[in-house]
């Protein structure tokens, strides 16, 4: 009676050791399932969903990733396992990079719009550069906000902001010489060369003081 209760015993030990074996593994391979649907998952997301959640997706990725790689401990088939995880990152970094290149690319973009925004007024200069809207008589106006702009935001420009300045004055300047043809009056003439006078050095000392500026931080 003792040996059947001792056998029971231990066929009981074992049925629920066994069992609890058997839900590890199943917990293991839900893990490197889940994680590798999720990283599937990414490709399916529309791109401007994506890059406006993608703190989110990339905090939830670390969570799987690290989840997948511990139930490692616990499946027969490692090395299977392994390549699978190893594939799904693979594909992950290659969504990564991509996703974080298009997003510093808009930002950028953003960035030049916004502040020709600011230099000539909301929307008037884009992409393609189209200086037919400045004329005769709005070509002064333009200047003086061009410059008063510049002039009020001097010490927050970056290197990058001062070279975007440089090419949008060489392009009015540009179009100041048709608009010259047109009938430019001399008096906005004059007032136009007061206010090219004053850019020049403002644009030369300040550009120079935001370069330095960069190299310090690069060497930092």
């Amino acid at each position: 009676m003792k040996k059947r209760k001792l056998f029971l015993g231990l066929a009981l030990i074992s049925i629920v050791f066994t069992s609890c074996k058997d839900e590890k593994v199943t917990a293991a391979e839900k893990s490197v399932d889940t994680y590798i649907v999720f990283v599937d998952s990414i490709g399916n997301i529309e791109a401007t969903e994506a890059k406006a959640n993608w703190k989110i997706i990339d905090d939830s990725y670390e969570i799987r990733v690290v989840q997948a790689e511990l139930a490692l401990e616990n499946l027969k088939e490692k090395e299977k396992a392994q390549e699978r995880i190893d594939a799904s990152k693979a594909k992950y970094t290659a969504i990564k990079d991509q996703m974080e290149a298009e997003m510093q690319a808009e930002a950028v973009a953003n960035s030049k719009q916004l502040l020709r925004n600011a230099l000539f007024g909301e929307g008037k200069i884009g992409d393609d550069m189209n200086f037919s809207w400045v004329n005769k008589d709005n070509i002064l106006t333009v200047y003086d906000q061009f410059v008063s702009a510049v002039a009020a935001n001097k010490d927050n420009y970056s290197r990058e902001d001062w070279d975007e300045i440089k090419l949008m004055y060489e392009a009015l300047d540009s179009r100041k010489n048709t608009v010259e043809k047109e009938g430019l009056t001399s008096a906005d003439n004059r007032k136009i060369a007061g206010l090219k006078l004053k850019f020049a050095p403002m644009f030369t000392i300040n550009r120079i003081g935001a370069k330095t500026e960069e190299m310090q931080k690069a060497k930092q």
